[in-house]
Formats: C-alpha cells, sequence, structure tokens
C-alpha cells in the first residue's frame, strides 16, 4: 500500500494553522488598559472614576401632585366591545350593539417606572492586516485612559453603542496564526497538495479496472488548496504583519423598570405592557429620589426600593447621565352588562381603550 509520505512533498518553511485570536501574553500591555489576559470573549470593563458619579443626598424625598380618576362612558365602552369583536372572526357583534350596561366601575391603576440612562466603557484588542498604513504607537504619548477619551453624548434615554480605536496603542507584530510566513499549511491534505483517492484507496484499480475517479495515479489534486499544499492566511491575509490596537466600546443604554401593584384578580397584568397611561407626574435629574405622600403607599415603597437597586447596581461599573421617574394612570373599567338574561362583564383598558374579557356571548374562549 502506498505510503502517506508519498503522496507529495510539502514546504517546511510553510507552517501549520496558528489560533485565530493572539495567544495569552502576546500583546503588551499599554498603561491605563490593563486586565486584558487575552483570547476570545476578552473585554474588561472599567469602572468611572467616583468623581463621574452623582452621590445622592440623604433624607431627601419627592413629592407628588393630586390626581383624578379616568371614566369611561357607556357609548366608548361599546364602541371598544365592537372594535375587539370585529377582530375575532367567531365572535357575532350583534350582543356588543344589544347588551344592556348594569355597571361601569373605574378602577385606579398606577404605573411607576424608573429610567437609569448610563455609559458603560469597556476594551478589546483588535488588529488588522498591516500594509504600510500609519501607527498611531507609544512613540506619540502615552494613552488616554478610558474615561478620559472624550465622545458625543447621544439623545438622552436612546440605546447606542460607538467604538473607538485608543489614540496611542497601535504597533506592529508577526502575525500570529501563520508566523510572519503569509500563508499556512493546508490542513485537508496536510501542505502536500495531493491527497489519496477514496475510491481506490490510493492503489490505482478499483474491481481490477483502472479507477476512474484518480485516473489510475492513486491520488487527486487537495480541492482545498487547488493543489498548492498552502492558502493564504485567513488572519493577515498574506501581508506577513498585524497591526494590533485597543478598541474602546462605550455604550449608552436606558435602564428601565416598570412597576403595576396587582390588586384585580379578574385582569392579567401582562396587558398593561401593551398599552399607554396618562403620565400625570415626570420627574427628571442627574438623580432622583423617593416618592412621599402619595395616595398609594406601594407605590412609595417601590419608588425608594427601585431607586436604591439602580443606583447599587450601575454604579458599580457605569456612569449615571440621568434619571427619571414617571407615575402614569393607565384606565382600566371595568364593564358589567346583561345580554338574553345573563351576566357577562369586560375590561377596557389603556388610553388605546383595549378590551379584555375572559367570555362572550357568542364564545367561551379564554382569550
Amino acid at each position: 500500500m502506498e505510503k502517506e509520505e508519498e503522496l507529495g512533498s510539502f514546504d517546511p518553511n510553510i507552517p501549520e494553522e496558528g489560533p485565530s485570536a493572539p495567544p495569552p501574553g502576546w500583546l503588551e500591555d499599554i498603561h491605563g488598559y490593563q486586565g486584558h489576559k487575552g483570547g476570545e470573549g476578552d473585554n474588561p470593563l472599567y469602572p468611572p472614576p467616583p468623581a463621574y458619579n452623582p452621590q445622592p443626598e440623604e433624607n431627601r424625598n419627592t413629592l407628588v401632585p393630586n390626581v383624578r380618576v379616568p371614566t369611561v362612558s357607556e357609548d366608548v365602552a361599546r364602541e371598544a366591545l365592537l372594535k375587539f369583536v370585529e377582530s375575532k372572526w367567531r365572535y357575532s357583534a350583534k350582543p356588543a350593539r344589544n347588551l344592556t350596561f348594569k355597571e361601569l366601575k373605574p378602577i385606579t391603576v398606577y404605573r411607576y417606572r424608573l429610567e437609569t440612562y448610563t455609559e458603560t466603557r469597556a476594551s478589546a484588542w483588535q488588529f488588522e492586516s498591516y500594509n504600510g498604513q500609519p501607527v498611531d504607537g507609544p512613540q506619540y504619548g502615552m494613552s488616554p485612559p478610558p474615561w478620559d477619551i472624550p465622545m458625543v453624548m447621544p439623545p438622552r434615554y436612546t440605546d447606542v453603542v460607538e467604538k473607538v480605536r485608543v489614540p496611542h496603542s497601535s504597533f506592529v507584530k508577526l502575525c500570529h496564526k501563520c508566523n510572519g510566513c503569509g500563508r499556512t499549511r493546508c490542513v485537508m491534505c496536510h501542505g502536500r497538495g495531493q491527497k489519496r483517492c477514496t475510491f481506490c484507496h490510493g492503489h490505482g484499480r478499483s474491481r481490477n479496472k483502472r479507477c476512474t475517479s484518480c485516473h489510475g495515479r492513486g491520488r487527486k489534486r487537495c480541492i482545498s488548496c487547488h493543489g498548492h499544499g498552502y492558502k493564504t492566511c485567513s488572519v493577515c491575509h498574506g501581508s506577513q504583519n498585524l497591526m494590533h490596537y485597543i478598541e474602546l466600546t462605550v455604550t449608552w443604554k436606558n435602564n428601565i423598570s416598570d412597576f403595576i401593584p396587582d390588586r384585580q384578580p379578574d385582569f392579567p397584568d401582562k396587558k398593561f405592557e401593551r398599552v399607554t397611561g396618562d403620565p400625570f407626574f415626570i420627574d427628571e435629574s442627574v438623580l432622583v429620589y423617593p416618592i412621599q405622600g402619595f395616595p398609594d403607599q406601594e407605590i412609595c415603597d417601590v419608588t425608594r426600593r427601585l431607586i436604591n437597586e439602580h443606583i447599587g447596581r450601575f454604579t458599580a461599573n457605569s456612569r449615571i447621565l440621568q434619571q427619571r421617574q414617571t407615575i402614569e394612570l393607565v384606565p382600566l373599567t371595568h364593564a358589567h352588562y346583561t345580554y338574553n338574561g345573563k351576566d357577562f362583564s369586560f375590561f377596557v383598558y389603556g388610553v388605546e381603550n383595549k378590551v379584555f374579557t375572559a367570555k362572550y356571548p357568542t364564545a367561551c374562549t379564554i382569550l
């Protein structure tokens, strides 16, 4: 049987493929950006200096004005139900047109929302093929610390991610994947350019006939490297050198926490997520403070808890740029009615007058 070495020869100067990412210890430390260990997913966060985050004042609270509870008329409730029925092909509009209202019971529902707009900075080593382009390296000065690099802040409360090359962090090294050769040995044919024919197992004959697949040679040209035995390096693309640099990733994010007291067992709270309310109270500042004196004490307690949670969670690795707290009055009316001598009910909720009902006179499907 033909030996593997006889299939072809390879150039020993062409190295095998190395790792796609620089191995640990391959790159030098840049002042202010220590913490990189190398390898995939290596992007340490940099907490902002203490002076960058505002400090909350003790025993400070926020007062909220009085509010009125909105009401829904019979005409509005009937129109909302008709619109809902139209979207359900199994339901007839006849009961909605002819029902008799017994009671329209408005329910006070408050939704509290806390938004904390933060900025987070992390870095990662990146590289590109080096083809003679300018290199902004340490010879031009020390790299500025992560939080000293100026960035233009986007509109508040919008989620944005920007990446910027850290000044003076670039340098050139031989490609770690091909060791500066620009080519790597083909792993499919082990650098020989040819592979043993799989039909005749390298004999050149199959069933006492000349192999039609390899034309009797016992070997075939490697289709992966087109018979060369090597490939252009997939990392440096043949340039032999790479320019490494630190890329700073700046993330602006609006972190939102919502709360609605669960006091209506017949109405699923998740329905509130798809509708809007009337934001009768909006408080915005670098830091907001717990609400005091609001008629719903549970809302007061939640504001204190969520504000403390946000400060504790986001000041550890991020910079708080702005906070906003809102109280919305979300309309919710429980409409009781009769049809054909039987009692039914439905809910009208949200500024959009959406409808939820567990039963309807012409069907008993749970919605």
